[in-house]
């Protein structure tokens, strides 16, 4: 796709969004549909010059603070916002500010109820808000209604975790990493901050990962644990997201058999 071709996909995308609007004092014969630009532009504090540009698809240069007083003129979406921004090549400053919610997406919980191996649902702070039995029983010290459900929390303040973790310096810094692409979208969030500055205070380990500056995207892989009663344990993690709130996480951990000729644990 060219950019021209990009610039008239944008325009007629303006114009049928700004077609769609009512206008503010309807009545009286009316050649076009919905808003005159000259209304979208009053609406969105722009020039009606430039608005009569982008549907030209001529070469505009839109900063996102403009395209995003439009976006919000035109009514859209969140997947329509995206949209626009993708098209005008441009980040949107918005990107990530999902609205809050009280509780996780029912979808979590639904699909946790079906699986029989450890499962847990994580917040976009990484609170534990859902989670099956397989799963606490796995996560001692960790998935239990009286501790703190944050698993970067457990990771680095509870003992139990070092024991846990047999490679514990390796899987906190995975984790640290991962924790920090998702913190890049919750800048302006006053308790992500406060989750950070608190482990900083707290833990020397978390302090001393959290300056190396890592960031790397949530992979999957082979996990093992050390469980108190059930000895070495091995799983492969995956991690999923719901579609309709993609800030929280499924993580679910499939069994890997032990090698032909390892004695298993006892059930």
């Amino acid at each position: 796709m060219t950019d021209r071709d990009q610039r008239e996909m944008l325009g007629a995308f303006v114009r049928a969004h700004r077609e769609r609007l009512r206008p503010d004092t309807p009545g009286g014969r009316r050649r076009t549909p919905g808003l005159r630009r000259e209304e979208l532009a009053v609406r969105a504090g722009i020039s009606p010059t430039w608005c009569a540009w982008i549907e030209q698809g001529r070469e505009v240069e839109a900063s996102p603070k403009t395209l995003s007083r439009l976006a919000h003129a035109l009514h859209l979406t969140r997947a329509e916002r995206a949209y626009l921004f993708e098209l005008a090549g441009r980040r949107d400053p918005e990107s990530g500010a999902l609205p809050p919610v009280a509780d996780a997406p029912l979808s979590l919980r639904l699909v946790l109820e079906q699986l029989n191996v450890p499962a847990y649902a994580l917040d976009p702070l990484w609170n534990a808000c859902h989670w099956n039995e397989a799963a606490a029983r796995l996560f001692i010290g960790w998935l239990d209604a009286k501790r703190e459900p944050n698993l970067l929390r457990f990771l680095f303040l509870e003992k139990a975790a070092r024991t846990l973790i047999p490679d514990w310096e390796d899987r906190a810094r995975r984790a640290l990493d991962e924790f920090r692409a998702d913190y890049s979208k919750s800048f302006a969030d006053p308790h992500a901050q406060a989750l950070v500055d608190g482990l900083c205070a707290e833990s020397p380990s978390f302090a001393r990962i959290w300056g190396e500056q890592g960031v790397r995207e949530r992979e999957g892989g082979v996990r093992s644990f050390r469980h108190p009663e059930d000895g070495m344990l091995t799983f492969r993690q995956h991690t999923f997201s719901p579609a309709e709130r993609p800030d929280f996480k499924l993580v679910v951990l499939t069994p890997v058999p032990p090698p032909s000729g390892t004695p298993r644990p006892p059930s």
